[in-house]
């Protein structure tokens, strides 16, 4: 999560010269490059099933992850990933049963808590609504790649997914961003693309065989927290109280979710039944 955060922050401090987008795309494809080094995966052909699902969680990773650097850029890197947490939580809460679903009133208070709708200037609406589409991507390449565990190995489904997600970022932003590389900001691009996805991926799957799918869960509920310690000192944003409020009530919904879906023997909100990683962070933002 330290990993996934640095390089966040780094990103916000590289858009000045490529845009949210270029970074975005940059970073996805030095990504796609040492995945498809690594892992070749067309060594192992899919099924048409597997290549579809394949190819639209890629679409998904394209557009949580343009969509959560454009809103870094714009509001407090804590709240645009508290924000964001709301798509695997949503998944969550509509899986669970009973007392599982009224952690949904504490993460909504926990939104209002931080984009603050009785202040017209508390947080910039565009970046609100970027982190909010970032989530609801987050929550469908949940759902994807909880159906490509079905059909496909998973690293063979994050080496086909990402070149994806690299190759439909190309074609929206690659030709303005082209111009602009130099040797430096590709060299920065490979580091970033280490700090996230490859890094943190190959922690979460060694983290994985040894916690519990609901440790696991709880543990990446403070991911926001990470996020506001880190956007405080890397970035300079000092965060308010009633920002600090609304990061608490996310993470406790997060929390509560997971802890009652432990219960219940079912998923969290950021991983599978199979104990296989489906957070995106690491392989997504």
């Amino acid at each position: 999560m330290c990993c996934v955060q640095l390089g966040l922050a780094a990103s916000v401090g590289l858009s000045d010269a490529l845009g949210p987008e270029g970074v975005s795309w940059l970073r996805l494809a030095w990504a796609a490059v040492f995945l498809l080094a690594f892992t070749r995966p067309w060594r192992s052909p899919l099924s048409r099933s597997g290549l579809v699902t394949c190819i639209l969680l890629g679409l998904a990773t394209a557009g949580m992850t343009l969509m959560f650097m454009a809103a870094a850029v714009r509001i407090p890197l804590g709240t645009a990933s508290a924000l964001e947490f709301l798509g695997p939580l949503a998944v969550a809460v509509v899986r669970s049963r009973g007392a599982g679903r009224w952690w949904a009133l504490v993460a909504a208070a926990g939104v209002a808590a931080l984009t603050e709708p009785w202040n017209g200037g508390g947080s910039d609406p565009i970046g609100v609504l970027l982190a909010l589409g970032a989530a609801a991507c987050w929550a469908a390449y949940i759902l994807l790649t909880q159906r490509a565990g079905d059909e496909v190995n998973g690293l063979q489904a994050l080496a086909v997914s990402l070149p994806v997600a690299a190759a439909a970022t190309t074609v929206l932003v690659g030709p303005a961003v082209v111009g602009r590389l130099d040797w430096q900001l590709l060299l920065v691009g490979a580091g970033l693309a280490l700090l996230m996805p490859v890094i943190p991926f190959s922690l979460e799957l060694l983290a994985l065989r040894r916690l519990k799918a609901s440790v696991f869960g709880t543990l990446m509920s403070l991911e926001p927290a990470i996020a506001v310690a880190i956007g405080f000192v890397v970035l300079g944003q000092a965060p308010g109280l009633t920002a600090l409020a609304g990061v608490a009530l996310v993470m406790a919904a997060g929390v509560g979710v997971t802890l009652q879906s432990g219960r219940e023997g079912r998923p969290g909100p950021d991983v599978r039944d199979d104990g296989a990683s489906r957070t995106e962070a690491p392989a997504a933002r």
